[in-house]
């Protein structure tokens, strides 16, 4: 009876995670620190809209390289759905930056760079 119980058990548990359930990244490019209403001074937030959306990145397959940022972005917003790493400018392992999932995080880059995320359980 036990048996059954546990089995009947992990079988919802697997039932419950989508056949789509991906590890996405998402990445904004900002060129400036928005101005504040009061008195036009930079607000530490960025400006909306970004100057890009990159296209997503999927890392459930292993790491991934976003596009190269364009030549105004000063700043990046990262998202993952997952907790990952990060590197800008070469490979990431699980021993770069790590980042908490659906914690977005702020990161001053160079025009042209890239950055390399993995998924780091």
């Amino acid at each position: 009876m036990l048996r059954k119980f546990i089995l009947a058990a992990a079988l919802f548990a697997l039932s419950a995670i989508p056949a789509n359930a991906a590890s996405r990244v998402w990445i904004s490019e900002f060129a400036v620190l928005t101005a504040t209403a009061s008195g036009g001074s930079p607000g530490q937030m960025a400006a909306l809209p970004s100057l890009t959306d990159q296209s997503t990145l999927d890392i459930s397959g292993g790491v991934q390289t976003s596009a190269a940022f364009g030549s105004q972005t000063k700043y990046i917003r990262v998202t993952c759905e997952v907790q990952c790493a990060v590197k800008v400018g070469g490979t990431a392992t699980t021993s770069s930056l790590p980042l908490a999932a659906m914690a977005s995080e702020y990161f001053g880059v160079q025009p042209g760079a890239t950055l390399s995320v993995i998924a780091n359980p």
